[in-house]
């Protein structure tokens, strides 16, 4: 897409979120801002200090700085029940949906984000399905039967142009969200070159800093703080990037120094997508097991799918990935790699559409609040 036709992308959507829940957000975070108990907790709470009124724009940067690490839902003495019904996380996670719906492109596709059980259908059935129909009828007769490498099966351009196709597909839809969220928020392209603030934001999302409440984890799936859902959450992030580095090493042995995989045991690769397979499956498994206790009251009842959509297809490609390795040389390989590469493809595919989508917002917001504390 040309920048032209993305940049008319960016300013032709029109989503709101619904007004009763922007009334609902500025009726709470005026219960906040007076309060004050809560200030140490996370990010949140010194943002909604810094502010005297807050529009949709403001409950669209707090409710993606909200990590729902819960603590304050515990710490309130406005909630539930009493009168004001005061739950931050809940009313964060419902706004943190809408602005999902909102910045989506193409704006058609964002009924996605409340229909994510079928899309997991699609990309854990039908995506895998049409991979091994595919490879059953353009490979050669036996390909998914006969032990031989893995370009033999799916020849090297047929699978680096597929994938590089799905990879610029999905790229539009993230690139055109960012600068949708990044233009509501009030903040300017060239903020996003302030150093200082992107080393502070960088480091708050690489340790995931404020899911750590006020020093004791979160209070995630019960009222007793602990660092559980931080680790699990760890996990998931470093093994989904060594993963991504298993790519990169991968095609550099096959570009740069000539070689074919599949790959030694001991090779980089191997060793690297070993590690980030293993993360990927210690990661959703414990985070599939937290949100089963989890208090209900901590998130949107929307948000659950969503949630298990990402985790469950995030074990899939793990899973095969490990099974292809382990029946590389047999027979059994080629329907290994089919199934394997339609769960990566079909995880992809669905990444601007799902739980994916709240790193690129969570991240900006954490600029934008690391920006904000620069001129306190």
């Amino acid at each position: 897409m040309a920048s032209s036709q993305v940049l008319k992308a960016v300013g032709t959507y029109g989503t709101t979120i619904p007004l009763t829940l922007v009334q609902d957000g500025e009726r709470v975070m005026r219960i906040c801002n007076a309060c004050r108990y809560c200030e140490g907790f996370c990010a949140v709470f010194p943002a909604i200090e810094r502010r005297l009124v807050f529009a949709e724009a403001d409950l669209v940067y707090l409710a993606n700085l909200c990590h729902n690490c819960g603590e304050c839902l515990y710490a309130c003495q406005y909630a539930p029940p009493h009168e004001f019904a005061v739950n931050v996380p809940r009313l964060l996670s419902t706004i943190r949906q809408e602005t999902f719906r909102k910045y989506a492109w193409p704006g058609i596709l964002a009924g996605l984000f409340t229909r994510n059980g079928l899309m997991l259908l699609a990309a854990a059935v039908f995506v895998p399905a049409l991979s091994v129909l595919a490879i059953v009828a353009l490979a050669e007769p036996g390909a998914l039967s006969t032990p031989h490498t893995f370009y033999r099966v799916v020849p090297y351009g047929v699978m680096a142009g597929t994938f590089s196709a799905i990879a610029i597909a999905v790229s539009v839809p993230f690139v055109i969200g960012f600068l949708r969220f990044w233009r509501d928020v009030g903040e300017r392209p060239a903020s996003l070159l302030n150093r200082r603030a992107l080393a502070r934001a960088m480091s708050d999302a690489f340790t995931l800093r404020y899911l750590d409440g006020d020093g004791h984890g979160c209070a995630y799936p019960g009222d007793v703080p602990s660092r559980i859902r931080q680790r699990y959450h760890h996990f998931t992030f470093y093994g989904f990037l060594l993963c991504g580095a298993a790519t990169t090493a991968a095609a550099f042995y096959h570009h740069v120094l000539g070689w074919e995989a599949p790959y030694a045991l001991t090779s980089v690769p191997v060793v690297l997508g070993a590690v980030g397979g293993a993360g990927l499956l210690i990661g959703p498994t414990g985070l599939l097991w937290i949100k089963m206790s989890r208090n209900p009251d901590l998130n949107s009842p929307n948000e659950a799918g969503m949630d298990v959509a990402f985790l469950v297809l995030l074990l899939l490609t793990s899973i095969s990935g490990f099974l292809l390795l382990t029946w590389r040389e047999s027979p059994a390989m080629g329907t290994w790699l089919a199934l394997h590469l339609g769960w990566v493809a079909g995880l992809f595919l669905t990444l601007p559409y799902g739980k994916f989508v709240h790193g690129i917002y969570r991240s900006l917001a954490l600029l934008r609040n690391a920006i904000e504390s620069q001129h306190r």
